[in-house]
């Protein structure tokens, strides 16, 4: 099952010389709440995210499946990573 997503704003930023920091604020078809995904990478290739509400606390259980969904959907994440990627300057 596909979850189609809104993008509302993203961002992305080196904290040094080769890492990033990066978020990526959405709503998915369905869901209540507004998510953000905030992505670190040390290089710059290999990424770790955290998942949280973002303007108030919500469903908790609705915010794990989304965390599952993210775990197991590489479209989705890579479309929320490539947000915020692209919100780079270049």
């Amino acid at each position: 099952m596909k979850v189609k997503i809104e993008v509302i704003r993203a961002e992305m930023h080196r904290e040094d010389e080769k890492s990033f920091v990066g978020s990526t604020v959405f709503k998915a078809d369905g869901n209540k709440s507004v998510y953000e995904i905030t992505f670190m990478s040390k290089n710059g290739k290999d990424w770790d995210y955290s998942l949280h509400f973002t303007e108030q606390s919500g469903d908790e259980e609705e915010l794990l499946k989304m965390d599952e969904l993210l775990e197991n959907d590489d479209d989705l994440y890579n479309q929320l990573l490539d947000a915020a990627l692209d919100a780079y300057p270049a």
